[in-house]
């Protein structure tokens, strides 16, 4: 299986995900977008595309004139029946691509968050196994609103946490790729956005926190990932 990571920061790449194609015999190819380089293959030629994080946001095309061509692109991906899977901003982009819409959120979701998977979720690959709820590391201050037919899988206190758009289309807005390292960077850059200074946690709490709940939670995003690739090969008749 040949899987594509469009990566919109250095140190918010595919992360354990990568792990998990590489161990089910995969091969992974990323694609650093703001390094403005053409893309290692056809992005429709792959297997399945994931779409990863960053520190910009949907709405600020003006300093990242990036976004819009990725915004269509994931339109495309998703017209086409590609499989996708969007964590935080890919989520975002994937909701703006099917018609919803991505807004600023009053406060702030940094660090673990208690989420709830939602009855939707009874029969669904990818979050289903999840039930009745996990906690999940988050990194954001704006949220996804779903157009009319998508529904909700799961949701923290403040906002959609996972939804499903198609057979192997999904969007989390928690952070199951994230390794302990690029924990750990995100942290370090704290002071360098003023709304984490004044809606987040005391980052060295974070950093405690996320050093004891890190390890598990990346079992968890290798195994959410393992189901992505089995739903996957599902849906396009791939070896298993």
């Amino acid at each position: 299986m040949r899987v594509l990571a469009l990566t919109y920061q250095s140190d918010a790449g595919p992360g354990v995900f990568a792990e998990a194609v590489r161990a089910r015999g995969g091969e992974i190819d990323e694609w650093l977008i703001p390094d403005g380089a053409e893309p290692p293959s056809d992005p429709y030629g792959y297997d399945a595309v994931m779409t990863f994080g960053g520190s910009m946001n949907t709405d600020e095309e003006g300093g990242y004139p990036w976004i819009r061509s990725q915004r269509e692109l994931i339109a495309g991906l998703v017209d086409a029946g590609r499989p996708l899977l969007g964590a935080c901003l890919g989520a975002q982009l994937l909701v703006e691509a099917i018609g919803g819409q991505v807004l600023r959120m009053p406060g702030y979701e940094i660090g673990w968050f208690d989420t709830e998977v939602l009855p939707e979720a009874a029969d669904d690959p990818l979050i289903g196994p999840m039930a009745p709820g996990f906690e999940s590391f988050n990194w954001h201050r704006y949220e996804c609103l779903l157009p009319a037919g998508v529904a909700t899988l799961a949701r923290s206190e403040h906002c959609v946490h996972a939804f499903r758009i198609r057979e192997a289309v999904w969007g989390i807005q928690f952070h199951a790729e994230v390794t302990p390292a690029n924990a750990n960077s995100w942290i370090d850059e704290w002071k360098e956005d003023e709304d984490s200074v004044t809606f987040g946690p005391d980052p060295e709490l974070l950093r405690a926190e996320t050093s004891d709940k890190i390890a598990a939670w990346n079992e968890v995003g290798r195994s959410l990932c393992t189901r992505f690739l089995d739903a996957v090969a599902a849906s396009r008749a791939l070896p298993s």
